[in-house]
């Protein structure tokens, strides 16, 4: 017998597999990866696939569970083994990030789907859990071509395939909008090893102080910054910086105090997108400068 043809009796089991290793594919192969199909199969991928796999594996007689009970378990199964899968990752030298995550998830499904084929090749052929998708074609085409018999029915039939529409329609809308978080700039001065300790803050009228300045952009858009760094009423220096979304500016910084006193305040003014009404960010250290 061929096995192609054999192996075609289980096509629930030929669709995991395609679906599981298509998600593969739009994940890490560029620019597949940045499509929307992508979304699909990673919501297919975390939320359905894995526990159907598993439940084809534990149940795989035809009497076992009827279709509504084996997909309601999926969803519920491929909730609880994800978080598990993510936990033993998290204890391995991998860690819990996108392609260990999909590694293991498509390793899991395809052991399964094949642990679910072999023990139903060991069934009887009438005890053998299939689709019958034949069989789900005719009635779908049958219930939605079929006049109703009475207006109530024709209005009740309208009505739950607009909920449908909508409801995928919402659901899409959801997964495409992009989802935005609290808009603000990281503003921060280091010393010279990158901790916040150890800064210059005893100095003499001809010693250079150093440090580290960043900015951190995470305004959702491109950012012009001004900093401004003064003492009393004296501006030390002045730079324009433009940064992107999502990205670190970091740079070492030399000052020479212009005065001798104690207890001096060395301002850091960051401004934001050439507005000077007010400072967007500030930080200031405290000065002793000896003569």
């Amino acid at each position: 017998m061929n096995p192609i043809r054999r192996y075609s009796k289980y096509p629930d089991l030929e669709i995991i597999a395609v679906l599981t290793i298509l998600t593969l594919i739009f994940v890490l192969v560029p620019p597949l990866n940045e499509t929307f199909v992508r979304i699909i199969l990673g919501l297919a991928m975390v939320l359905f696939v894995p526990g159907y796999a598993l439940i084809a594996a534990l149940f795989i007689e035809k009497d076992d569970l009827d279709g509504i009970e084996r997909i309601a378990l999926s969803f519920g199964l491929s909730i609880a083994v994800v978080p598990l899968l993510g936990l033993g990752l998290n204890f391995t030298p991998f860690g819990i990030r996108l392609v260990p995550i999909l590694i293991t998830l498509t390793f899991f499904t395809i052991i399964m789907a094949f642990i679910a084929y072999i023990r139903r090749e060991k069934l009887p052929a009438d005890k053998q859990f299939e689709v019958p998708f034949n069989e789900m074609y005719v009635s779908l085409r049958s219930e939605l071509f079929t006049k109703p018999e009475s207006k109530v029915d024709k209005i009740l039939t309208i009505v739950l395939v607009l909920s449908i529409i909508a409801s995928v329609s919402m659901l899409v809308y959801v997964i495409v909008t992009p989802k935005q978080g609290e808009k603000f700039t990281e503003f921060y001065i280091l010393g010279l090893e990158g901790m916040a300790d150890n800064y210059p803050t005893n100095l003499s009228i001809r010693e250079k102080g150093n440090l580290i300045v960043g900015i951190v952009n995470h305004e959702y858009e491109n950012v012009d910054y001004t900093m401004k760094i003064v003492m009393g009423n004296k501006l030390l220096q002045e730079m324009q910086i433009l940064i992107g979304h999502n990205e670190t500016w970091e740079q070492n910084i030399d000052l020479t105090p212009p005065y001798t006193g104690s207890d001096l305040k060395l301002n850091f003014f960051l401004y934001k997108n050439s507005n000077f009404t007010e400072p967007y960010r500030s930080l200031h250290l405290w000065l002793n400068v000896s003569a």
